[in-house]
């Protein structure tokens, strides 16, 4: 089992982007790096749709962790509302695309920490996750992404957990091998009071991507067998 477990973690470190390895061991002064070298690519090339996407990942990344840290809500907002920018011009330069609508909508939701920033990106954030389901229905990361946001979404505006889950066994039914929707879906269940469940989704997670430093810790902090 311990060879099992160090020929998986070499695999993810052999073939995981930059991104994904800075997100996994939880390193925003990495992943700021890579969000300032992607923004100074894009700024050098702004008819270039791919340089707009990357910056707008990169700060998407960075601010998904500074949320999984509990970083100062200005921190957050300020990654999320620097991403904004490149992920508005990536759709205005390639609307058809369902991935970049998600980003976008991924970065509106995370932009919001309180009821006036709620005000402003939350309608952006439904609109955008909306057009990246349209756009691209058979994309387990769009139902992610939108079962996150729908995550945390307060519950008097139709979020919280019994409306993401189905977002996210959409998105394992399309991909079972999904490494972030088993996460959401664990965050999701643990929140809806069932520990078992939850525990069984992080150990699944933990399984298809040992690297994820935040995966750990969830499981640490939840009961259950």
């Amino acid at each position: 089992m311990k060879f099992l477990l160090v020929s998986a973690a070499f695999y993810f470190a052999a073939t995981s982007s930059p991104l994904d390895s800075a997100r996994d061991r939880q390193d925003p002064a990495a992943l700021g790096k890579l969000l300032d070298a992607a923004a100074a690519s894009a700024e050098r090339a702004p008819r270039d749709a791919q340089a707009q996407y990357q910056a707008a990942l990169a700060a998407s990344y960075l601010a998904a962790v500074q949320v999984e840290l509990h970083a100062a809500k200005p921190v957050r907002t300020a990654a999320a509302e620097r991403g904004i920018v490149y992920g508005e011009r990536a759709v205005a330069l390639k609307p058809d695309s369902g991935e970049y609508y998600r980003v976008l909508g991924t970065l509106y939701g995370q932009a919001v920490t309180d009821l006036l920033s709620g005000l402003r990106y939350g309608p952006k954030a439904k609109e955008a996750i909306g057009k990246a389901v349209e756009k691209a229905p058979k994309s387990s990361n769009v139902y992610v992404a939108r079962g996150v946001g729908n995550l945390y979404l307060p519950s008097q505006l139709g979020g919280g957990a019994g409306t993401a889950i189905p977002d996210f066994r959409k998105a394992i039914e399309i991909d079972p091998k999904n490494a972030e929707a088993w996460v959401y879906l664990g965050v999701a269940l643990r929140n809806d009071k069932k520990e078992d469940d939850a525990r069984k989704a992080f150990n699944k997670a933990l399984e298809l991507n040992p690297n994820r430093f935040w995966v750990r810790e969830l499981l640490v902090k939840s009961p259950g067998k």
